[in-house]
């Protein structure tokens, strides 16, 4: 698991690249992983394991733990005003729910899906620190499958910029590279070969 070139992600076929014009990525992170057979999708991934992230390490809930106290006391996590306005939801075409696999706004852990596609899926979470897009890919190659997962950031505040500098220690040492693992072992748990198809 790694912290990827802007480039290498920029490269794949998504639709988050056109949807988030505009929006500045702030970073992609990418997992290789085993292949036990062909045509397994990110939706089918989702369908059997459900929630990516939802088993996050002893030190990773450690910190959202420590985030949620400091957010609850200095009221970052109240919706901003015009919050629903502001949803990337409202960029979705016709073309784009009709192919989601699951409503806009639906929750997904600590934030909302805005679309789901076969493999790729996109969420969100908008409060007074950041307007955030979190985005979900699966990859299909010759040797097996590639994970990746980037974030976008814009801007809410003048704080953002700070509390992004602030929390990025800790994303990049602690909480990506524990949510990637995660993800790896999620699939081998699911999708090993101790485990038949269905």
């Amino acid at each position: 698991m790694q912290q990827i070139a802007r480039e290498e992600f920029e490269r794949l076929p998504l639709r988050v690249h056109a949807f988030l014009a505009g929006v500045p990525l702030h970073d992609a992170w990418a997992v290789d992983l085993p292949r036990t057979r062909g045509g397994i999708t990110l939706a089918e991934f989702l369908r059997r394991t459900g929630n990516l992230f939802q088993r996050p390490s002893a030190a990773v809930k450690a910190l959202l733990s420590v985030r949620f106290f400091v957010g609850g006391v200095f009221g970052w996590d109240r919706a901003t005003p015009g919050s629903v306005s502001e949803s990337f939801a409202q960029r979705l075409t016709d073309e784009d729910r009709a192919r989601s696999l699951a409503p806009a706004g639906m929750p997904d852990g600590l934030f909302r899906i805005v679309y789901r596609f076969e493999n790729e899926q996109l969420d969100e979470v908008v409060n007074r620190t950041v307007h955030a897009g979190a985005l979900s890919a699966l990859v299909e190659a010759d040797v097996g499958y590639r994970f990746y997962f980037a974030v976008y950031v814009r801007e809410v505040s003048p704080f953002t910029p700070l509390y992004m500098a602030a929390i990025d220690p800790f994303r990049k040492l602690i909480v990506y590279p524990a949510l990637l693992r995660g993800v790896s072992a999620q699939r081998s748990a699911t999708f090993g070969p101790d485990r038949p198809f269905v």
